[in-house]
């Protein structure tokens, strides 16, 4: 995934801006009809029909005042009058361009990922089995963060842009639509519970009508999930945690309620800022967080450093903390692709369950024996 200036600090994901518009939006009457297939995702609905399913994108970015609904149309299907308004997407689709890495992961556990035909920054690719198809020519560059190049997606014309967006303004991808290419919204990133992301595998699953398969795959997911987190409760101590790093003058550590505190949660640690309200980041100064984190027992995601050294170096204040002292410092930073993209950025929101055995075994590495550590690395 890309990342902005902010990716040096949390968890979290900085995605760029593509967004899209669309007037009208589907009635409670379209839509009574047929349960929403959705469970743990706050951010999108799936309601199937005879022939047709629509995905209602209710959430496409941080506190959204609108949403998107699509219909995606099987062979020979009739679609409702009342419904021909919205973007019409025939399935399965055979060539797609995505527009952050979040979604490649989904593409390569559906089987599908020899469809994708276009991906801006190819080099933040991280998978080794999509990055033989862009090194082979089979992916092509379309553009830099939210400057894609029209031309080009003109030229290729596939049967769906898959974009996200920071806010309701986006000309590229308007003009994208104008010209008649087939656009869809993607608000994985918003999503706060590691199951709710992980669950947007069933939006590609119905893009290429792949229900099933990707029902079958979150249904593995939050197995494991559940039980790894039913490990975590027996669990005798809560270590505390600090998270974050300077960046400026601020320190930038992930609120409460956001994704990245929900995971420490989860592991049975006692994140020292768990009770701060908010998504986000909350920024402090240095002065404040070592008042509170310099006895801290670990220290979990430095911004993307990928040795003590060149914490101390960058910052001679690190040092202070006991979590530094004592070598307990765990960073995501240190397992990349070829192209140098963090692969906790690309998979992690795919995989929650690997994401919690990491926590549970720095934390906890009684519970989990024989567990290799795969997107946090204790750093020397």
């Amino acid at each position: 995934m890309k990342s902005a200036s902010l990716k040096t600090i949390l968890f979290l994901c900085i995605l760029f801006a593509f967004g899209c518009k669309q007037k009208k939006e589907v009635s409670n009457a379209d839509i009574a009809s047929s349960k929403n297939e959705i469970q743990y995702a706050k951010g999108f609905e799936i309601h199937k029909y005879n022939g047709y399913s629509v995905v209602k994108i209710t959430n496409p970015w941080p506190e959204a005042k609108e949403s998107f609904s699509y219909v995606l149309k099987q062979k020979n299907a009739i679609i409702p009058d009342s419904l021909k308004h919205f973007t019409i997407i025939p399935i399965p689709v055979k060539t797609i361009v995505v527009t952050s890495t979040t979604h490649i992961p989904a593409l390569e556990m559906l089987g599908v990922e020899n469809t994708l035909v276009g991906f801006p920054d190819t080099d933040f690719i991280s998978s080794e089995k999509t990055r033989k198809r862009i090194d082979a020519g089979k992916v092509r560059e379309v553009g830099k963060n939210e400057n894609l190049n029209t031309e080009v997606l003109i030229d290729m014309q596939p049967d769906v842009i898959v974009g996200f967006g920071l806010n309701n303004s986006n000309p590229t991808l308007d003009l994208l639509q104008k010209s008649g290419l087939k656009v869809m919204l993607n608000g994985d990133w918003t999503e706060q519970s590691p199951l709710g992301k992980a669950e947007w595998i069933k939006f590609f699953g119905a893009l290429y009508g792949l229900d099933s398969k990707a029902d079958s795959i979150f249904s593995g997911i939050e197995k494991e999930y559940n039980a790894t987190l039913a490990l975590a409760k027996k669990a005798t101590k809560k270590p505390t945690v600090l998270a974050g790093a300077m960046f400026q003058d601020q320190w930038y550590v992930p609120q409460g309620e956001s994704w990245a505190a929900l995971f420490l949660k989860d592991a049975h640690a006692d994140y020292l800022w768990a009770d701060t309200k908010g998504t986000g980041g909350l920024s402090l100064p240095f002065e404040v967080v070592l008042e509170k984190a310099q006895r801290a027992e670990f220290w979990i995601a430095p911004g993307d450093f990928s040795s003590l050294k060149q914490m101390s170096d960058s910052n001679p204040h690190y040092a202070q903390f006991d979590s530094f002292k004592n070598k307990k410092v765990y960073s995501y930073a240190i397992n990349k692709g070829a192209k140098g993209g963090i692969i906790y950025f690309e998979l992690s929101p795919s995989r929650p369950d690997w994401v919690l055995k990491d926590l549970i075994k720095i934390f906890h590495p009684e519970l989990l024996p024989n567990h290799k550590l795969f997107f946090f690395q204790k750093l020397e």
